[in-house]
């Protein structure tokens, strides 16, 4: 009598053995990065690139191979989906890392600017979402402009200045002050558009520094210009979303939320009236989508 051999269970365990990883794989995998390493490119007008995204999203065990990849690389995966791409952000010690000594030397930047540069950008993901809610919603899109963000730093400085004069505070920055609290006593004093006869935007000047940020913003694939008013509009992409709130809870960020100047509690202003515009210097036709609460 022949005794009978159960062999399912092991055919089975065998069957459902994962894959090995074959160098088409990897290939595939390092491709994809690649796509997300491009931000301007968009997975819609890419067929290869909208394949391995399905395939990212489908195939649990490719997506492990990815994002092995982009750690490798020194970037850190935000997200995957048909919107975004492959969304990724350098990680500090990154070889794809941007630091603002960097950018400061791209915009031709001395030193003492580097600072404004660095606010500027603050300045820019504040009022492109300044509401919780934004930033959680796929859906909305933040729409900013040159002169807009001047006129809202400045605004943010008036505020900054009166809770120094109340607290007794000299002009000159502590060495243990805040950032913002440091930074509003430089911006302010700084010409909006600089001393030319027919006003141009002068590098220097703070509407010059936005305009550098979100020109840069826009060469990430992080804005999209839409039109030349109010210094040049432009409106927020999802990768740019996906950013700010990597960052939004950062000291620097916090601290100029909390200014009131960006109501951030029941969401229904978008952002508080100035109480004397005038003294603000604001360049001609701010832009500035100011709401009363």
């Amino acid at each position: 009598m022949t005794e009978h051999v159960d062999r399912s269970e092991p055919e089975a365990a065998a069957s459902t053995a994962p894959a090995a990883v074959t160098p088409a794989d990897a290939a595939d995998a390092a491709r994809l990065v690649s796509f997300g390493l491009q931000p301007k490119l968009q997975p819609a007008r890419d067929q290869e690139y909208t394949e391995l995204l399905r395939r990212y999203r489908e195939d649990p065990s490719f997506a492990r191979l990815a994002d092995a990849v982009a750690t490798g690389l020194g970037l850190v995966v935000l997200e995957v989906s048909p919107r975004a791409g492959m969304a990724v952000t350098a990680a500090e010690d990154s070889l794809f890392a941007v630091r603002m000594s960097d950018y400061a030397r791209r915009t031709s930047a001395d030193g003492g600017d580097r600072f404004l540069h660095g606010l500027a950008h603050l300045a820019v993901a504040a009022m492109a979402f300044p509401r919780p809610e934004d930033l959680a919603d796929d859906g909305y899109i933040g729409r900013v402009t040159v002169n807009g963000v001047d006129a809202f730093v400045r605004q943010a400085c008036r505020r900054l200045e009166e809770r120094a004069e109340e607290q007794g505070e000299n002009t000159d920055p502590a060495t243990d002050a805040p950032g913002l609290e440091a930074a509003w006593r430089i911006w302010i004093r700084r010409s909006a558009t600089g001393a030319t006869k027919d006003a141009r935007r002068l590098a220097g000047s703070t509407t010059g520094i936005v305009g550098k940020a979100v020109a840069f913003l826009t060469d990430s694939g992080f804005l999209q210009r839409t039109g030349d008013d109010h210094g040049g509009t432009y409106r927020t992409t999802a990768r740019y979303q996906l950013q700010v709130r990597d960052m939004a809870g950062s000291a620097a960020m916090t601290e100029l939320l909390e200014l009131g100047v960006v109501p951030v509690t029941d969401g229904t202003p978008t952002l508080l009236p100035a109480e004397d515009t005038d003294a603000l210097d604001l360049v001609a036709d701010a832009g500035l989508p100011f709401h009363s609460a």
